[in-house]
């Protein structure tokens, strides 16, 4: 969430960056609701005030004039009563207007209005080819009885699936792989709720807009889509100190997703599926525009680490303006190549907010100088399963049907391909 404050004075930088994400936002309504709420308050502190002199006076007046301050005090607490509900109503509409205000995204975020407009940044690795027509991710899990698609749907329906044989040890020696790497790095491994309350999600920037993508319990709450949602939601409502800053976090949770807006899209396979898991690098730093840059690479850098001991080809992109959600500010998304599909696929991503998160989460720290200052907030994708198998299994498939283990994993998997038989 924005500051109110900035807002108003940068009334033009809200509108253009709301304009470049195609967010739609009436800020003018907003800043009228303020102007309400502001005159509002106003009155209402000034009737308190003449509330809380008629008290002292009251108590050294005189009977007949006591009486008189009585029934002027209770014109008064009527009209504050009044007051107070109107403000409530105005705060209401105003607090769900200001929860919509996108982030101003970076200067560096060309303008676009979907994934198609992202640009490259840069490219890893070579390209695959084959000497014979590449099987998908979906045909090789079935070949080598590593995944059951229909036994899954069966189970949990539509976009379920099994993971079974050598398709679970190699989830498992992934798993291992990035908590090895981690290791070593200064990054505290969390395991966090799947299941959270509503505040973390407006909190992080989830809801409202994107409820329709959750799924939801009897009981209120909802079932996250990533490790982020809880891992923010850990310091909510705190004050930090800011010598233990910046606070780096491997937070994994299983993870849940309705693909609401996909239907007809990647239903073949285990690439967009209902549950999966993942490992979230979530990081909350001082509030400093350089050093969410600086960290917002480092993070990305981390992941692409990853990808090259794997070695899978991959390239970034810088998202667009359209294709950034509410609270970002700058996004990279990292993509591996799929040799069935000819082009790169998601498989990473990695963005920073400032304080739009830490705002609403009143994650606050105190600067050198002893004023209070919300924190900035960055989180990346370390490994998100079972998708990464798509591209591993397509990239090192053999002409005979096997395929090879990528040599970062052959340790943890106890072998170096898969064939028919193992």
């Amino acid at each position: 969430m924005l500051d109110i404050k900035f807002i108003r004075e940068n009334k033009d930088i809200v509108v253009a960056g709301a304009k470049k994400k195609h967010i739609k936002v009436d800020i003018d309504k907003l800043l009228a609701l303020d102007d309400k709420r502001k005159e509002l308050q106003l009155k209402i502190d000034e009737k308190r005030a003449e509330q809380n002199l008629a008290s002292d006076a009251i108590t050294k007046a005189t009977a007949e004039e006591r009486q008189a301050l009585i029934a002027k005090m209770t014109d008064v607490k009527k009209a504050l009563q009044l007051e107070e509900e109107l403000l409530q109503e105005v705060l209401k509409e105003w607090r769900a207007l200001m929860v919509t205000v996108p982030n101003v995204p970076d200067m560096s975020v060309p303008e676009g209005e979907s994934d198609a407009d992202n640009k490259e940044v840069r490219a890893w690795g070579e390209i695959p080819t084959f000497d014979f027509e590449p099987k998908s991710h979906s045909e090789l899990l079935l070949m080598h009885d590593m995944a059951d698609y229909e036994r899954g749907a069966k189970v949990a329906g539509f976009r379920g699936y099994f993971l079974k044989g050598d398709g679970a040890r190699l989830v498992w020696a992934l798993e291992r792989f990035v908590q090895d790497r981690f290791a070593a790095k200064d990054f505290t491994p969390m395991i966090v709720p799947s299941m959270v309350r509503r505040e973390p999600f407006v909190g992080t920037g989830y809801l409202p807009q994107s409820e329709e993508d959750l799924y939801k319990t009897q009981d209120g709450e909802y079932l996250a889509g990533t490790a982020e949602v809880a891992t923010m939601g850990y310091y909510m409502e705190e004050i930090l100190d800011k010598k233990d800053l910046p606070l780096k976090f491997l937070a994994f949770s299983p993870c849940f997703r309705r693909e609401a807006g996909s239907h007809g899209k990647d239903t073949k396979g285990i690439f967009r599926i209902h549950e999966f898991q993942k490992y979230e690098q979530v990081v909350l730093c001082e509030a400093n525009h350089q050093a969410s840059v600086e960290f917002h690479e480092e993070l990305t850098l981390n992941a692409e680490h990853l990808l090259q001991e794997l070695k899978l080809p991959y390239h970034v992109v810088i998202n667009c303006g359209g294709d950034l959600g509410l609270g970002q500010v700058k996004k990279y998304d990292i993509e591996a190549w799929m040799p069935s599909e000819k082009k790169y696929r998601e498989t990473h991503s990695s963005s920073y907010f400032h304080d739009f998160q830490t705002r609403r989460l009143n994650i606050r720290y105190r600067d050198a100088e002893g004023t209070l200052r919300y924190v900035h907030s960055l989180n990346n994708t370390a490994l998100a399963t079972p998708r990464i198998l798509c591209q591993i299994v397509e990239n090192n498939q053999q002409a005979d049907g096997s395929i090879s283990i990528p040599e970062a994993l052959r340790t943890y998997m106890g072998t170096d391909v898969i064939t028919r038989s193992s």
